[in-house]
């Protein structure tokens, strides 16, 4: 998963919020393992739509003693890049960026995927 494979004009449309999602994730109200299973079942079918841009909303980032993940407020978001790295669509994730206030700001992301081979 790179975090940089974006051109200028990528980034200046994502951070002026110019780019409509293609595709939204919202992973409010799912513990841990809904929360996995939405985001890699999600990431499937925004794939095989050939979707470019994915919004996960998932909360603002909190922090998080590593000991208590699996209940507190921000345990999704702590998790989120952790699962994107070692997934099988790791390889399709072209850059990963903040969402624009207008998609969720801080509480959501943007997943910028790679056009399909």
């Amino acid at each position: 998963m790179a975090s940089s494979q974006l051109d200028g004009s990528w980034n200046r449309k994502l951070k002026s919020g110019q780019i409509a999602p293609d595709y939204t994730l919202d992973l409010h109200g799912h513990n841990l393992d809904r929360a996995y299973d939405r985001i890699m079942s999600g990431l499937d079918q925004a794939r095989m739509m050939g979707a470019r841009v994915v919004l996960v909303v998932a909360g603002r980032e909190r922090p998080v003693d590593p000991a208590d993940r699996a209940s507190k407020r921000g345990a999704i978001r702590a998790k989120l890049l952790d699962w994107l790295a070692v997934s099988r669509h790791a390889e399709a994730i072209a850059a990963v960026r903040r969402a624009h206030i207008r998609h969720g700001g801080e509480g959501a992301l943007y997943l910028v995927l790679k056009r399909p081979d």
